[in-house]
Parts: structure tokens; sequence; C-alpha cells
């Protein structure tokens, strides 16, 4: 069986350090831990096809849902045809 996200680009640089499929809610999700340039961070990767009827303030309150979201951490969204990217826990 072949996973929604088994094609997840990875950007020119980026290391992945960790990553699995998981559930959110009601949403499948690929956590992943990542470097870039100095930068250490994670995100939780949505198909787009999944959270396309919700708003970016909607996701983001999903995403605060999660144990892995450091309470105080600033958040930033990305959404593409296939996927949506919340990116936290920022780190340098």
């Amino acid at each position: 069986m072949q996973s929604k996200f088994e094609q997840v680009p990875v950007d020119e640089g980026t290391t992945i350090i960790y990553q699995h499929e998981a559930r959110l809610g009601d949403y499948d999700v690929l956590h992943q831990m990542w470097s870039w340039d100095g930068v250490t961070a994670e995100s939780i990767i949505f198909d787009s096809a999944d959270v396309s009827a919700l708003k970016d303030d909607e996701l983001e309150r999903e995403v605060r849902k999660s144990p892995v979201l450091k309470q105080d951490s600033s958040i930033t969204l990305t959404r593409t045809e296939a996927f949506t990217f919340v990116n936290f826990n920022f780190e340098t």
C-alpha cells in the first residue's frame, strides 16, 4: 500500500532527522523533525485535499492541540496543491 505522504518534497539543504505518519484529530499527517541552515524545527504535513475546507486559523488551532507543539511556539503555514505544511518548534 502506497503512503499518501510518499511524495512529500524536501527542500535542498534540508536534513530530515525523523519522520513518522500519525493521526491528528480526524486527519492523517506526516510529522517531521528537520534541520536547515542552522535551524531545527518540526512540521506536521497534511494532504492538502484533506484540509482544503479549513481556513488557516482553523488549521493552526488543530495543530496547537498536538502534544509535540511547544505552547509558546510560533507557527508558519504553507499550502501547496498537494501538501499543507505547518512548521513549529523553531530553534537556532
